[in-house]
């Protein structure tokens, strides 16, 4: 991705993300109050995520779960037993990823990349895979539409976690590397359309 690349889609970003956020402002605020009656946690959800040049940034969404200590993991499936009924629902419209149009705005995600992922994934990138750390990571992308069904994906497996490190992780690496070599604003507007009207 070239300097003026970066220049453009920053100014994309920018101006994409100031609207989207006068927009659906009102509706952000809704959906927090109701998360929060829903799950009994303030119903704006931050957690620190792996972001450009490898720098931990918080990323924002709509909570879906109750806050359960005894289960710990990074993987998340459609049977979890935190998520709440409203909670589904967030997720299948994809509205838990609405506060997202802050980081954007903010300049710390973009609308398009690799998701950014905890700790323990993209930041152990070593050797040429580190090139997917050069770009800034984004709402959605090409892996983010491939594995857009990653849940129920995961939910049918024994070991969603060693399934989640040992196949989808390493998937994932080689569509966003090839994202990154490949990269057209072009390509953005594609992944935005598909995204807006098939997921």
């Amino acid at each position: 991705m070239t300097k003026n690349n970066k220049i453009l889609k920053r100014i994309f970003d920018f101006i994409l993300s100031f609207l989207g956020v006068i927009i659906f402002f009102w509706l952000i605020i809704i959906l927090v109050v109701i998360a929060t009656f829903n799950t009994k946690s303030f119903g704006l959800y931050s957690q620190k995520r792996v972001g450009y040049l490898g720098n931990f940034f918080w990323i924002y969404k709509i909570r879906t779960m109750k806050t359960n200590k005894s289960i710990l993991t990074t993987v998340t499936t459609s049977h979890d037993k935190r998520l709440t009924s409203f909670g589904i629902f967030l997720r299948k419209y994809k509205l838990d990823e609405l506060p997202q149009l802050i980081n954007v705005l903010l300049g710390n995600m973009s609308f398009v990349g690799p998701r950014p992922d905890v700790k323990g994934f993209a930041d152990k990138l070593v050797g040429e895979d580190r090139i997917i750390l050069t770009v800034k990571p984004g709402v959605t992308g090409p892996a983010s539409l491939y594995f857009k069904n990653e849940e129920e994906l995961l939910a049918l497996q024994e070991n969603p976690c060693a399934y989640n490190r040992n196949i989808i992780w390493p998937k994932k690496i080689a569509m966003n590397k090839e994202y990154v070599k490949s990269y057209t604003f072009k390509k953005d507007l594609k992944i935005l359309y598909k995204t807006v009207f098939y997921v």
